[in-house]
């Protein structure tokens, strides 16, 4: 089992100890936000086995029905997590108003705002755990995991310091307030979500820093070709795709061409992690008399393409 596979995992044994904590404390206490947190926490459990499934299915390799990997399984889970996300949030507001319309007796109590703030503590120690994990993988699904716990860590924050007024003021009407407060903020995060992972299935480029990155190593073999052009970036999953032209002096061995588009490929996989470099080899148009292999000042017709 490999490491995402891992901390997906973790995720799915934390989120449902949170469900059965406040789905028990919700109910004997009645509060609307503590089931709202519940209703949370479910979509994230649910989040957390689209996760745990989605970076499996990722981490297989290439196969005759898939040639370019399954990493854009990632990105599709990454898609149904944000949408998840705002599901819930416009169930918690409905639920909210609902109590807001027809007041319902409830039961504060310390255990309340207590459960919560237990909650925030052990969502923010995962989410930890799991950025860590998905900024070293460079994997949407646990990034989307991870931003559907640190969520959670703000609005069980927010819920426990809510009940805890509640329980001094007995203003029982902050209850479905703050469950629409935090429904809000949670709508505002999985619409970045949503932006974050649907750019891949729609081939966006990398980075700005990215293809900044890779015309820097360009840059760097310059004396040895005469340009380069349509230079096309993507994402699948955590891979990095990259295609370009190089175009070569008419009267360079195809193999030393060969060996330096290796020599830049490698040097690009040492830059950018988790990427696949393809490089189309041209041979220059012009018939310039100077063409070898440390510059070619005469191949001007090709630049800017």
């Amino acid at each position: 089992m490999n490491i995402k596979v891992k901390t997906a995992s973790l995720s799915i044994l934390s989120n449902s100890s949170l469900i059965v904590m406040k789905v028990i404390v919700g109910v004997i206490t009645g509060s609307v936000s503590i089931i709202s947190e519940a209703i949370h926490s479910t979509i994230d459990l649910t989040a957390s086995f689209i996760s745990f499934f989605s970076v499996k299915i990722s981490s297989k390799p290439a196969d005759k029905e898939h040639p370019y990997g399954h990493g854009k399984f990632e990105d599709v889970s990454g898609v149904l997590e944000g949408i998840l996300i705002f599901f819930a949030s416009l169930l918690i507001i409905f639920e909210s108003i609902k109590k807001l319309r027809y007041p319902g007796e409830s039961n504060p109590s310390a255990i309340g705002f207590i459960v919560m703030f237990i909650s925030s503590f052990i969502n923010f120690f995962i989410s930890r755990i799991l950025y860590k994990v998905s900024n070293k993988e460079d994997s949407i699904a646990l990034k989307a995991d991870a931003l559907h716990l640190r969520t959670d860590v703000y609005t069980s924050l927010g819920v426990g310091i809510g009940l805890l007024l509640i329980w001094i003021t007995k203003l029982e009407v902050l209850d479905p307030l703050i469950a629409i407060a935090v429904s809000i903020f949670i709508l505002r995060e999985a619409f970045n979500l949503l932006k974050s992972a649907f750019n891949p299935l729609v081939d966006v480029k990398l980075s700005d820093d990215e293809i900044n990155t890779i015309k820097n190593i360009l840059s760097e073999y310059s004396s040895v070709f005469c340009e380069f052009h349509r230079l096309r970036t993507r994402k699948s999953g955590n891979m990095k795709c990259i295609d370009l032209h190089l175009v070569f002096p008419n009267d360079m061995h195809v193999k030393d061409a060969h060996d330096i588009c290796d020599s830049i490929e490698n040097r690009i996989s040492s830059s950018l992690t988790n990427t696949e470099t393809m490089i189309h080899i041209e041979s220059c148009n012009n018939d310039c008399k100077n063409c070898n292999f440390k510059k070619n000042l005469n191949c001007t017709d090709n630049k800017n393409k």
